[in-house]
């Protein structure tokens, strides 16, 4: 389990199943608000997440929402589990996944959201960015906490390369949108927490955008 800190959240994260998913957790310090980002598998590890980041909280801990980054199976396999263990916390996906994901799992997505800020979660605030392409509606995370910038990315920004694409068009949409909507807007110093694997920078990454347009993945 690995922790980051910032001035009112701690994230807290864990890699479960043979794809090493990265699942996340948000816990607001004083309210103790939670996010889950990505209920990909293992509803035992993320209970055990869960669990953890209440003792980061000085106020009774409430899981407010999972929030999927987008549709693909190994990214939610364990949503059914954990939206029935806590019943209180919204479901969220971006809006054109949302069906697919309620489709497959059988979880009524409460609110499905792209480039606009999902909410205040009482200590904190997301914003999801659509990043078309991985997935028609995948979304990445924005959290800005303490002069700290920490962007979700799911499966649509690795080091190394955007996420993966079945076409030169939507190869082309997640490109742009990640320009647009990332490397335009974000600092170098922004922390990425992929979906898979391991962090990086929007700094360490942008002088690599020609490299990618050129090669086509």
């Amino acid at each position: 389990m690995n922790t980051i800190e910032t001035e009112h959240v701690v994230i807290r994260s864990v890699a479960v199943s043979e794809m090493e998913n990265n699942v996340y957790l948000i816990t607001a310090k004083e309210t103790g608000s939670q996010v889950l980002i990505d209920a990909a598998d293992d509803i035992d590890a993320i209970t055990d997440l869960v669990t953890a980041g209440a003792a980061d909280a000085e106020a009774q801990p409430q899981l407010r929402a999972i929030i999927t980054t987008h549709q693909h199976w190994d990214h939610i396999r364990a949503l059914p589990a954990a939206s029935a263990k806590y019943p209180e916390a919204m479901t969220i996906a971006g809006a054109d996944d949302a069906a697919a994901i309620a489709e497959a799992e059988g979880v009524e997505i409460a609110h499905s959201v792209d480039h606009l800020d999902v909410g205040d979660f009482g200590g904190f605030v997301l914003q999801a960015i659509g990043l078309h392409g991985h997935t028609p509606g995948s979304i990445a995370l924005l959290l800005r906490d303490g002069g700290r910038t920490i962007l979700f990315s799911g499966d649509s920004l690795f080091p190394g390369g955007p996420g993966k694409t079945w076409s030169s068009e939507d190869f082309t949409s997640l490109m742009d949108d990640l320009e647009e909507r990332v490397f335009t807007e974000l600092p170098d110093d922004t922390l990425v927490l992929p979906g898979h694997g391991a962090s990086t920078t929007v700094g360490e990454e942008r002088p690599k955008l020609g490299e990618w347009r050129e090669r086509g993945w």
